[in-house]
């Protein structure tokens, strides 16, 4: 069995992306893909991975889990997902590191799905913006008791998969740009759920309805109905060109609460998060979507 993981990160889609696969869900079951619904598994797994840090997992315990996740049969491919799989917002940044302990918890999750093929899926975003927004749905009182005395510049995402791809070498890594989300949520979708590019699924446009005027969105849905053979990358296009357009102007503004940046912080932290996309980009063992 195929067992994936959608691990977030926080701030990125917040459960999105699984309301979306679960619209789908008996088509998907049909092509022998389980999207279960997340209070089923979420506490079940964390559990089970929290009882990994002092034993060995217990004989049957997979087994078990999957009787209580599933309504059938077990399928070849289950898709999983919980943005706080890592840890809780309050423990996101520490050490001038993201998720300092998420290659051990992954460790873990390898161990309870032994025997199974495993993926994992994340999201990566500006530090200049999910910092804050991290921030602001954490427990702290200032972004500075948040910080814990980590650099904001130290931070890299490619040093988080990096750690990762040293402990689980064999777990194949699928990453892509908060950013891109609205022009990439159908591939994304395809993606997690194993399909090729061909499958239409419902809702892989719903993100773009967060940026894009309801009128644009209505032209748009009509210009694919109406030229129902595009590949991926024109339906992308397509896309590229009523954002053009019908974007809303304040959709595409990010207001930061939190920290006390000036503007030359702001531009840094972008530039240094684009080097390290480029970095993460040409990794061994991952997967980059982009437009």
């Amino acid at each position: 069995m195929q067992v994936v993981l959608h691990a977030g990160v926080h701030t990125t889609d917040e459960d999105r992306l699984i309301r979306c696969l679960l619209k789908n869900r008996d088509r998907l079951h049909d092509d022998g893909i389980a999207v279960p619904g997340p209070s089923r598994y979420r506490r079940a797994l964390r559990d089970a991975i929290h009882e990994l840090s002092s034993r060995p997992p217990e004989a049957g315990a997979r087994d078990r889990f999957l009787t209580q996740t599933l309504d059938h049969e077990t399928p070849e491919r289950l898709v999983l997902s919980n943005e706080n799989f890592f840890c809780v917002p309050k423990l996101a940044v520490a050490d001038d590191q993201f998720y300092p302990h998420a290659e051990t918890k992954l460790a873990d999750f390898r161990e309870f799905f032994a025997g199974d093929r495993q993926e994992l899926f994340l999201a990566v975003r500006n530090p200049a913006t999910y910092l804050p927004d991290v921030f602001n749905i954490s427990p702290q009182q200032s972004f500075d008791q948040f910080m814990g005395g980590t650099d904001p510049l130290a931070l890299r995402w490619s040093e988080l998969i990096g750690r990762i791809r040293e402990t689980v070498p064999d777990m194949k890594i699928t990453c892509w740009c908060h950013e891109d989300t609205p022009l990439i949520w159908g591939e994304v979708m395809r993606e997690l759920a194993g399909l090729s590019p061909e499958h239409r699924l419902d809702g892989e446009f719903d993100m773009l309805t967060d940026i894009m005027s309801p009128e644009g969105m209505r032209r748009f849905e009509a210009y694919l109905a109406a030229h129902p053979g595009m590949s991926e990358s024109q339906r992308r296009r397509a896309a590229t060109v009523f954002l053009d357009k019908f974007a809303l102007d304040d959709a595409l503004e990010e207001e930061l609460t939190g920290p006390d940046w000036d503007e030359l912080m702001i531009d840094m932290l972008t530039e240094l998060y684009e080097e390290d996309v480029y970095e993460i980009e040409r990794l061994p063992g991952v997967t980059f979507i982009t437009p």
